[in-house]
């Protein structure tokens, strides 16, 4: 009977609770699903072969379960190595209109590193970044907002686009609100960045769990657990993800990692030779610019860390 058998539906992962997804399907019924055993068994790399923001197609049962069985193909999706010791890899999301990459000066401190190699995985996955400076309303001293007009001042002239605001005072939400509109979007960063509190500010009635920076260490700590997306007033959608500590990049290979880094890309085109590094070699343009300071050393030693994720023997688990 046409009651006993399986059904096809094809939705939208809006939601990834680690071992079950929330799709949201055509007709606009949001379905509990699980993974079919043999989806994993694709040589996947990755914890979590089905992320948020993934097209998939479900088989439901005659007793209502629900199962992804194949993911349609993705326009783009942001990676992250998933330990310091992994070769996995974990996606944060996919077919993304753009990554907003929420970061501080203090409280916590952002490091330009982990910054630079977040910009890096989304030019080689070809995602627009937004970078948000938050919590500009503790900037008051002098120093600090010399700070901040340096740093917003160095990402945009490599070519980002760069908000400055405060979800506490609400300074800035506009311009982001804008920006964010109508476009599937990312929202990463630092745990204690004040993600849930730009989302609260930006999604009325979502009331995310807003949490404490610690006193001793300086750092966030975590309270969003799972990644999801969340629908903004007047079209678009939010994907909030886990708060992150260090921004592990994985699969680069050596001779591309400066197509990533805008600004030494374009200065590496009068490099004396084609293969260059630009570490070490003779007539290397890179080096030169940065000892001129036209490429900033900040930007130089995050290339530099990237590099040294390549080497093959640095994520090598002891014997």
């Amino acid at each position: 009977m046409q009651s006993e058998r399986n059904a096809m539906k094809q939705g939208l992962v809006i939601k990834n609770t680690g071992s079950w997804y929330i799709v949201r399907c055509d007709d606009g019924a949001e379905l509990s699903c699980k993974i079919k055993g043999n989806l994993r068994l694709k040589g996947f790399r990755c914890t979590n072969p089905v992320a948020v923001g993934d097209v998939v197609n479900l088989d439901l049962k005659p007793d209502g379960t629900a199962f992804i069985v194949s993911i349609e193909p993705r326009r783009n999706y942001i990676i992250r190595r998933a330990s310091n010791l992994s070769r996995e890899f974990q996606i944060l999301a996919a077919n993304l209109d753009m990554a907003v990459l929420v970061v501080t000066l203090v409280n916590p401190v952002t490091s330009t590193v982990f910054i630079d190699r977040f910009l890096a995985t989304a030019q080689a996955y070809r995602v627009p970044v937004t970078i948000v400076f938050n919590k500009i309303d503790l900037l008051s001293a002098p120093d600090d907002r010399e700070l901040l007009e340096a740093v917003v001042h160095l990402y945009r002239t490599i070519g980002y686009q760069v908000v400055t605001m405060s979800a506490t005072t609400g300074e800035g939400a506009q311009e982001l609100r804008e920006l964010l509109r109508g476009k599937m979007s990312l929202l990463s960063g630092n745990s204690g960045v004040g993600k849930s509190s730009i989302i609260n500010l930006l999604v009325p009635g979502a009331r995310l769990k807003v949490g404490d920076v610690s006193a001793v260490h300086h750092t966030g700590m975590h309270t969003t657990t799972f990644s999801e997306m969340l629908d903004m007033p007047g079209g678009g959608s939010i994907i909030d993800t886990p708060g992150v500590k260090g921004f592990g990049t994985i699969d680069f290979e050596k001779s591309e990692i400066a197509h990533y880094f805008p600004e030494i890309f374009e200065v590496s085109q009068q490099c004396r030779y084609n293969n260059c590094t630009h570490t070490h070699e003779p007539g290397c343009a890179v080096l030169a610019a940065v000892g001129d300071h036209r490429i900033s050393q900040s930007r130089y030693s995050s290339y530099l860390s990237i590099l040294d994720d390549t080497d093959p023997d640095k994520y090598r688990k002891p014997f």
